[in-house]
């Protein structure tokens, strides 16, 4: 989108504007927000908040503080600066400004800053049932993901099953990612997936208004496995909550027992299929060691 700049936010008034944009997704609730001290405290001491502006409002924001991959409590944890990454905590875009490539790039000005600071792991949790997350995070961001938690915020019923979380590990000197800076996203389509034998491992029953879930087959042999999921979750669950929360529990359910398998979230695909349009992660068995924790 043109007329968009992107700059670090440095100054108190710059963090109230922040502030109130987390209001525009997350409520009055304080709970839900980072607060503007908070924000001074992380923009001055490692950590960053990118701000997207259209004039003079801000119509998107990135937080992220540098972090380690490591429990201090842990017998033979090694020391932090072996496991430094950069926690992207929250990003955000006005719903009138989607799907014009803001998140994209604030997501590689964040990039930046971790080259900057030599830092090569970018981090961040995400909802397993927002396709279009999947899609930025995933096929144009060149994301991976290894890891699954069930209520990963430990939320009270009901809200537990709104907190289950996927982790995006982005690298952002590997080659996939270079590819993707360059504006060169996986281009792979559903029907070439098929074609070297990915199966589907949740196949969704159509036939009704809404895809309902079925009964995950057994973990598939196969180097390469497709996971469904709804291509709209926001519209199905303001429409059918009680089918929503039997897809959250389907999916716990699917992403434990592929992790625990060996696969690894590496491509997201929405494309027609069955005469609707349908979305699926792409898992991969064997794939490159880097991104594999010991």
């Amino acid at each position: 989108m043109d007329g968009v700049r992107i700059e670090r936010l440095l100054r108190r008034d710059q963090h109230d504007q922040a502030v109130e944009l987390q209001k525009a997704y997350w409520g009055d609730d304080a709970g839900n927000l980072v607060p503007a001290h908070m924000l001074h405290s992380i923009a001055r001491y490692g950590g960053h908040i990118l701000g997207a502006y259209v004039g003079d409002d801000l119509v998107g924001c990135v937080i992220g503080f540098i972090g380690a991959d490591s429990d201090i409590d842990e017998r033979n944890a090694r020391p932090a600066m072996a496991n430094l990454l950069l926690m992207s905590k929250r990003m955000l875009v006005l719903p009138a400004y989607r799907g014009q490539n803001i998140g994209f790039r604030l997501k590689m000005a964040q990039r930046d800053i971790a080259l900057k600071q030599a830092i090569r792991l970018v981090c961040w949790t995400v909802d397993p049932m927002l396709a279009p997350n999947a899609h930025l995070n995933i096929r144009k961001l060149g994301g991976v993901i290894q890891r699954f938690s069930a209520n990963y915020f430990e939320l009270d019923e009901p809200n537990s099953l709104r907190a289950d979380r996927l982790f995006v590990d982005w690298w952002v000197t590997h080659r996939r990612v270079k590819e993707r800076a360059k504006g060169r996203a996986s281009a792979v389509t559903l029907q070439q997936y098929f074609d070297v034998n990915a199966p589907i491992v949740n196949r969704a029953d159509a036939r009704h208004d809404w895809l309902r879930p079925r009964r995950m087959t057994d973990v598939p042999s196969s180097t390469f496995a497709l996971v469904e999921i709804p291509a709209d979750f926001i519209a199905l669950e303001s429409s059918q909550r009680r089918l929503a929360n039997d897809w959250r529990y389907h999916i716990r359910d699917v992403f434990s027992k592929m992790f625990a398998a060996g696969y690894i979230v590496t491509d997201f695909v929405s494309d027609q299929f069955e005469g609707c349009r349908r979305s699926f992660y792409l898992l991969s068995h064997h794939f490159d060691d880097e991104y594999r924790k010991n």
